[in-house]
């Protein structure tokens, strides 16, 4: 898996948290998975977190079910770097062991907004810096430094554009079979000026990697 892409697939299992509902809980790299069923906790609902991650052109799918807060239902957002993009759904439900349908990932677009971000990815560390910029897109009118560590495994970093929604998404921490993940999301609607560099504050963002489930 390579670094990018790495990085990336935490994405799908972000709102997974919490522990009400019994609901199944499962990860795979298609549009289907089957698993065991655990109790969420009061105030989260049956979920499914669909991910499309593209890079170097290159699409592939992840697909993560568990419980989410009721609050993160409903969710569609995106996330580009120079390298590749990143677009996510989630939806809900409210039985027992439910399975959720999976909307419609938001549609991409080309428009260029005004924005103009930072972008450059680090495998190793929770801090990147760099003078390449990228101009953002559509809904993406947000500059994006992601930083998730895995305790004592894992440090990464991610910095780009992204749509508000999933900066409202927060920072998150959360332990799934004895591996803590800490996650910040960090956004600004300032920019670099396409003539004028200027630093930008970023966002922060966690998942787990699929070698953790």
């Amino acid at each position: 898996m390579s670094p990018l892409l790495g990085i990336l697939s935490l994405l799908s299992a972000l709102a997974v948290t919490g522990d009400a509902l019994i609901c199944t809980q499962c990860t795979s790299t298609s549009s289907s998975c089957t698993g065991n069923s655990v109790t969420c906790s009061a105030g989260s609902l049956c979920s499914s977190t669909y991910t499309e991650t593209v890079e170097d052109g290159s699409p592939s799918v992840s697909l993560t079910k568990g419980c989410t807060v009721s609050s993160q239902c409903n969710f569609n957002g995106s996330m580009s770097m120079l390298l590749g993009n990143l677009r996510m759904v989630i939806s809900c439900c409210s039985t027992d062991n439910c399975v959720p349908s999976i909307p419609a990932l938001p549609p991409t677009n080309s428009s260029r907004n005004g924005l103009v971000c930072r972008s450059c990815v680090s495998a190793d560390s929770s801090w990147c810096y760099t003078s390449d910029t990228m101009r953002c897109t559509g809904e993406e009118n947000k500059c994006l430094l992601q930083t998730t560590k895995v305790a004592g495994i894992l440090s990464t970093a991610i910095r780009g554009c992204a749509t508000k929604s999933l900066c409202d998404l927060g920072s998150q921490s959360q332990i799934i079979e004895g591996v803590s993940t800490d996650v910040k999301f960090i956004c600004t609607s300032g920019g670099l000026s396409v003539h004028k560099v200027v630093l930008t504050p970023a966002i922060v963002c966690l998942l787990l990697l699929k070698t953790f489930f």
